[in-house]
């Protein structure tokens, strides 16, 4: 664990009250307020009309960013997003593209007008640039800000944000990644704010010691201008929608905004049981030769109309698997906008009042300074979002109409590659350097009530998109040998996650070496878990493949279509790695589908054989994961009957059953808690049933639930799971599956280290009642 550097204080992002911050600045920056009786006053048509001219603010901003910019980060990936905030910073109105920003941006205006506003002042025509992922505004050094205060009448009225990821901001490593930093001084360097812009003006000063830092200066500078561009654009609109509406009208509708969006969630909080619920996972390897798991650990306590999310228990900060307390907010919205406020418009700075962080300094998702923190979004940020869907599956899962909502996971992480060398195909060789945004193309989590979209994208970036093959092609000296989905890859369920995609490139127009960086997660330890007894997708795999007689293949006019056509080595990328990409060699992908929901054996038969049918699913898979046979894309149903009858056998003859009475309850009135479990209520007892066959599996008296327990290799999961774990860790890690044992239903399954603790078995998030503090 990095200590903290006395003094590093100050840049905390925590945020304060929006009145105290108020009265704070307003001796400093006189800013434009409006009474609740005015917020009241406005009409339902203005607050329409005024509400989506906002929201066309920002798709504005967006589109002017994607056409000045040059990085295919922006124009393709959509790796970005957009805000306006009201005069104290709190989010009105966002984009639709990284939600995960969402979390991090209003904390760098906080910031701001607290370290800001007498010195050196905060004025109208100013911009602002920051990177530092302890003030906020992104999540990592590679998301870079640039925000503007807007002004009326000389007084503070709002502001316009604009961020997006950098293909690269200097420090050691490609890409800024650098897998062996010991702490951020051998990353990209943290700026707090600075004025960029002064009276409309560019500070060339500012840009070029900005654009000095990169490896790609030309797109930073690029990427600068355009953040800049875009800040004018929803500056201009924003200012004629004032002009057209009056100040204290659109001022009133953004305050509005928030309060709706806030009254809205509260309700829905209200309309669901309260309790505790609880989510824990792991982050594979911390750094280049570590070979320790590091986990997080979260309590999700639902009180009223209220939201705590304790992480207590997460491990300290190592490696550079940490984000700050910026990232693990944004980890949050991850999954809070689309499961919990999907029919909410997305107005954050009234849909975080619904909740509180509570978490120790210094872990792997609150880090204090300097710890290294280039992979938080895509490591300890993207697994705590994933940790806070699975408890709001949980609970709402218990609920008919809100349960349509419920997804598991989506592809578990970002599995990161960076190659840079020269491009030698034009007249002098030039240096390019491509973070390879193809596994944009995850696979998404099955839902109770459908299957995962296939290579759907990735949950916090719903816009999202890959890279065109040609222009990959025509911008880098790589050859894209294949690129495709692959079958198995999607958890498997009563339905199904969504499979993913794997990629195979090789230098193609350079003679030298390219540098290689590996960053990625979800390769020992499934992060894509599945729900309700469904699998996890695929775990990720990356492979070099030395040797591997490519040149010559092309030579001849055979084009490889898979790793068994290529000779030579093969080389397994570890999590965190620094290596090289040869020519003649070739790099191969596998990036992470999504987890599955319900028990695979309970999927509808004729669902499996299309899926074999459509490529989906191999035969094999068919019949060692959900235990129907396919022969010539037809269903074969009496072998299907008799596999699926073995297989129930062998749950029971490979699983540890606890003693306990094998009492059957009454269902007719039951209340359903998930796909398997069901409530019922006898006497003053309340009881866990098994919602397929009745068995009686706890009680409040009990306190636990007596689930028959199988642990084995993590390769008795299925054919999705392509690495082996002894390749990463040293920890023991494990398939386990826990059954009703009377059905021998799958209630729970998952790839964990063996001393994972048991969640599902315990009965306080089963049954909720009100949290005892």
């Amino acid at each position: 664990m990095t200590a903290p550097i006395p003094g590093s204080e100050i840049f905390s992002s925590r945020p304060l009250d929006p009145e105290a911050l108020s009265r704070a600045v307003g001796a400093t920056v006189e800013l434009h307020t409006v009474t609740q009786d005015q917020i009241d006053a406005v009409d339902p048509l203005t607050y329409e009309v005024i509400r989506h001219r906002l929201w066309s603010v920002t798709d504005e901003m967006g589109e002017a960013l994607k056409r000045m910019s040059g990085s295919p980060i922006v124009t393709d990936a959509n790796d970005f997003d957009f805000a306006v905030s009201d005069e104290v910073g709190q989010e009105v109105q966002v984009g639709l593209y990284n939600t995960m920003l969402v979390g991090a941006v209003d904390l760098a205006i906080y910031w701001t007008l607290q370290h800001r506003a007498e010195n050196p002042g905060i004025a109208d025509g100013d911009m602002f640039l920051c990177n530092d992922p302890w003030v906020g505004g992104g999540l990592h050094q590679s998301d870079v800000i640039v925000y503007q205060p807007i002004f009326h009448d000389g007084k503070l009225f709002a502001w316009t944000s604009a961020i997006c990821h950098e293909p690269d901001l200097g420090g050691s490593g490609l890409g800024s990644f650098d897998p062996g930093a010991k702490d951020v001084f051998s990353e990209s360097l943290p700026t707090p704010p600075i004025k960029v812009v002064r009276d409309h003006v560019l500070q060339r000063d500012v840009a070029d010691a900005w654009t000095r830092r990169s490896r790609v200066p030309m797109l930073v500078g690029l990427d600068l201008r355009a953040k800049i561009g875009a800040n004018t654009v929803g500056r201009n609109r924003l200012l004629a929608v004032i002009e057209q509406y009056g100040a204290d009208t659109v001022k009133a509708v953004m305050k509005r905004m928030m309060n709706d969006a806030e009254s809205r969630l509260r309700t829905k909080l209200e309309g669901l049981p309260d309790g505790t619920w609880k989510a824990t996972g792991y982050q594979d390897q911390a750094s280049v030769g570590d070979r320790g798991l590091h986990k997080i650990t979260v309590a999700m306590i639902k009180s009223a109309d209220h939201l705590t999310f304790d992480f207590t228990g997460t491990d300290p900060q190592t490696g550079v698997i940490n984000c700050t307390y910026a990232g693990m907010r944004g980890g949050v919205m991850l999954a809070l906008l689309p499961i919990l406020a999907g029919d909410i418009p997305w107005s954050a700075g009234g849909l975080m009042r619904c909740f509180e962080l509570v978490s120790e300094e210094g872990t792997i998702n609150n880090a204090t300074f300097p710890a290294a923190v280039s992979r938080g979004p895509i490591g300890p940020a993207w697994l705590t979002g994933n940790l806070i869907a699975e408890c709001l599956a949980q609970m709402l899962d218990q609920n008919i109409e809100l349960g349509k909502n419920v997804q598991a996971s989506c592809c578990g992480t970002w599995d990161t590659a960076v190659v840079a060398g020269l491009d030698e195909r034009g007249e002098q060789p030039v240096p390019f350097l491509n973070i390879m945004m193809e596994p944009m193309a995850g696979g998404y989590g099955a839902r109770p009530v459908a299957d995962g979209m296939d290579t759907g994208g990735l949950f916090c970036i719903p816009m999202g998109r890959i890279p065109d093959t040609e222009m990959t092609e025509f911008l880098y000296p790589l050859l894209t040998l294949w690129r495709r989905e692959e079958p198995d890859s999607g958890g498997p369920g009563r339905m199904r996650g969504g499979v993913s995609a794997s990629l195979a490139v090789t230098p193609y127009g350079s003679s030298v070496p390219m540098g290689l960086v590996f960053a990625s997660a979800g390769k020992a330890v499934a992060q894509n878990s599945g729900l309700a007894g469904g699998l996890p997708g695929n775990t990720g795999l990356e492979i070099l493949a030395r040797d591997s007689g490519v040149r010559e293949l092309l030579a001849s006019g055979k084009l490889p279509g898979n790793l068994d056509d290529l000779a030579g080595t093969r080389e397994i990328g570890a999590c965190y790695a620094e290596s090289y990409l040869a020519p003649g060699e070739v790099l191969y992908m596998h990036w992470q589908g999504g987890g599955g929901y319900g028990d695979p054996l309970r999927r509808d038969p004729d669902s499996v054989a299309r899926d074999v049918v459509n490529g989906k699913v191999t035969a094999d898979g068919a019949r060692s994961n959900y235990g129907v046979v396919v022969a010539d894309g037809e269903l074969d149903e009496d072998s299907t009957a008799d596999l699926r009858a073995r297989m129930l056998e062998e749950r029971r003859e490979r699983s540890h059953v606890p003693a306990s009475q094998e009492a059957t309850v009454d269902l007719s009135h039951a209340r359903r808690i998930d796909d398997n479990l069901a409530e019922v209520t006898i006497g003053e007892a309340r009881v866990i049933a098994c919602a397929h066959c009745g068995r009686q599996l706890g009680d409040t008296k009990s306190g636990k639930l007596s689930l028959a327990r199988y642990e084995g290799p993590s390769s008795a999961a299925g054919p999705q799971v392509t690495s082996d774990p002894s390749e990463y860790v040293d920890t023991n890690i494990v398939f386990r599956q826990q059954c009703c044992p009377g059905c021998w239903s799958a209630v729970y399954s998952g790839i964990v280290p063996a001393d994972h603790p048991d969640h599902v078995g315990e009965l306080t998030a089963l049954l909720p009642a009100a949290p005892t503090r």
